[in-house]
């Protein structure tokens, strides 16, 4: 399928989850993160979940993360440019829904993406090749280019790997692992 029909199929299908299935969900997502080897680094980078769309509930990597004394990074987004700007997450950060409903920092301590070694990755659907779809701004793909090649990629889907997107392009940054709430999938 191409990425206009698959968005569409996974919009309906989250839409369709109860909240009870997005916490337990999201919760199994959080445990089998656990058993990933990627927990020597310092700087992780999350997105704080739109709720509004049924994402995978950060919450419980947030306290995983604080649980380990990790560096916590969130972002801003800048639909004029589609670009988004990089903040640590401490006690006194101030965090507001924008217009899309998206969590942001009001401010905060700048952190330059060649920092982050790892980074956790909202989307709509993934491939058996590591391909994502998002919701088609292009924001990570511009973020995930300015990383360092080493950074870890890391999608969190409620849902199984397509067995192939039609229609990816050069520009798309590929994952290194996507973890389901009953898979681990590694495209290393």
């Amino acid at each position: 399928m191409t990425k206009t029909e698959l968005r569409k199929t996974y919009k309906l299908l989250r839409k369709n989850l109860t909240e009870d299935q997005v916490e337990d969900w999201s919760l199994k997502i959080a445990n089998q993160l656990l058993t990933l080897a990627i927990w020597d680094y310092e700087f992780y980078h999350t997105f704080l979940s739109i709720t509004e769309h049924k994402e995978v509930n950060t919450d419980y990597l947030l306290n995983i993360l604080s649980g380990k004394d990790k560096h916590i990074v969130i972002s801003k987004s800048d639909f004029s440019t589609l670009e988004m700007t990089h903040y640590l997450l401490t006690d006194s950060t101030r965090i507001k829904k924008n217009e899309w409903n998206i969590p942001e920092p009001l401010d905060g301590i700048s952190i330059d993406t060649k920092q982050i070694n790892v980074i956790f990755i909202p989307l709509l659907a993934f491939d058996k090749t590591g391909n994502r779809i998002g919701y088609g701004k292009g924001f990570y793909d511009k973020f995930l280019a300015k990383c360092n090649p080493e950074t870890i990629k890391i999608g969190l889907s409620f849902f199984k790997a397509e067995e192939k997107i039609a229609d990816v392009f050069k520009g798309d940054v590929k994952l290194d692992y996507c973890v389901t709430p009953l898979h681990v999938y590694n495209f290393n």
